[in-house]
């Protein structure tokens, strides 16, 4: 998942230099940050070291890092007015060229080992914060838009469409092999919600990168959709244009490959918690999670992030037992 390194004393070593957006705009750094757990674990892909908010920053928005409390946007949008604040998605896809070049070097780096990785906030989960200021338990000044200016928040969410596409397909062309798109917020929604507001723009997100890509030259990759608590939409997600679909922890196996069919891979779902137990009992438990799934169309992850007082060691027996447990499912 996104947080791959938070974990690690030398991920927090190395964000000790810098705040962390300053990180987030040196290709070196991020870079760096990236391969870290793959010095540690034989794990099966990297994923860039970025945020979703660095789109909100290009768009012309202040965001800040402020320790113990998180992402702060010190002007967060309060009227429909302020929309026209926003820059053009064209000029703000320019001045997120820190992260196709973090994506390049890393590419290189990597020297074919193991696929990258690259992602994205989807416009929802970007809105909310926009509006909101940070991080919300309710997310109820978002939602009041949703209610009270449907318009305004369809034409916020159009130009964070406008904005993620160019990116996702930048991403590729500077060396991305598969994408995800985090709905991190999409259980604040609720289904009638969530199929106005969310899902058309899901939709859009994967039809046009695909599209952007072909018309690039660019050779088509696998696109990842993860809706966090989105359980309610797992049909409309599966057939949302994405080739796999992430799963939280609170879904069951069985019945999500029952209600997406057979020709969606699934990715997931293991309770990052978990990873406080023995190493036993995660044993246990990934032999739990690769028997319900099964071997076809299927990855292995967690459910959500790693946290960061999480015990490396548990990080490692987690991938140790996934690899352990998949070949003999393999062999059998």
């Amino acid at each position: 998942m996104r947080q791959a390194g938070r974990y690690l004393p030398e991920f927090r070593e190395t964000r000790a230099a810098q705040d962390f957006f300053s990180t987030c705009r040196s290709p070196e750094t991020c870079c760096e940050l990236t391969l870290q757990p793959l010095q540690r674990f034989p794990l099966d892909a990297a994923i860039i070291f970025s945020d979703i908010l660095v789109v909100p920053q290009a768009l012309g928005m202040e965001v800040t890092m402020v320790p113990g409390k998180g992402p702060t946007f010190p002007v967060p949008l309060r009227e429909e007015r302020d929309l026209e604040h926003l820059r053009d998605p064209a000029v703000a896809v320019s001045d997120l060229n820190y992260v196709f070049q973090a994506i390049t070097l890393t590419r290189q780096r990597l020297d074919g080992r193991v696929p990258l990785i690259g992602f994205a906030g989807a416009p929802w989960t970007l809105m909310t914060y926009m509006i909101e200021g940070g991080s919300s338990s309710t997310m109820a000044q978002a939602k009041r838009w949703l209610y009270q200016r449907p318009e305004a928040s369809h034409q916020l969410l159009r130009i964070l469409t406008d904005t993620l596409v160019p990116y996702l397909v930048g991403q590729v062309a500077a060396g991305a092999q598969a994408l995800q798109l985090f709905e991190s917020h999409a259980g604040h929604l609720g289904p009638q919600l969530f199929t106005k507001f969310a899902l058309p723009y899901i939709r859009d997100v994967a039809k046009r990168v695909k599209t952007g890509l072909q018309e690039s030259g660019l050779a088509p990759v696998p696109m990842i959709i993860f809706a966090k608590d989105g359980h309610f939409a797992l049909e409309e997600l599966a057939q949302a244009g994405y080739e796999v679909v992430g799963l939280d922890w609170t879904l069951e196996p069985e019945k999500a490959r029952e209600r997406v069919g057979k020709n969606v891979t699934l990715q997931g779902n293991l309770d990052p918690c978990a990873l406080y137990a023995s190493e036993e009992e995660i044993r246990r438990l990934v032999q739990q999670m690769l028997d319900d799934f099964g071997t076809q169309r299927y990855i292995a992850n967690l459910g959500h992030g790693l946290y960061p007082d999480m015990d490396p060691e548990r990080v490692g027996a987690f991938v140790d037992a996934v690899h352990r447990h998949s070949r003999l499912l393999r062999q059998n």
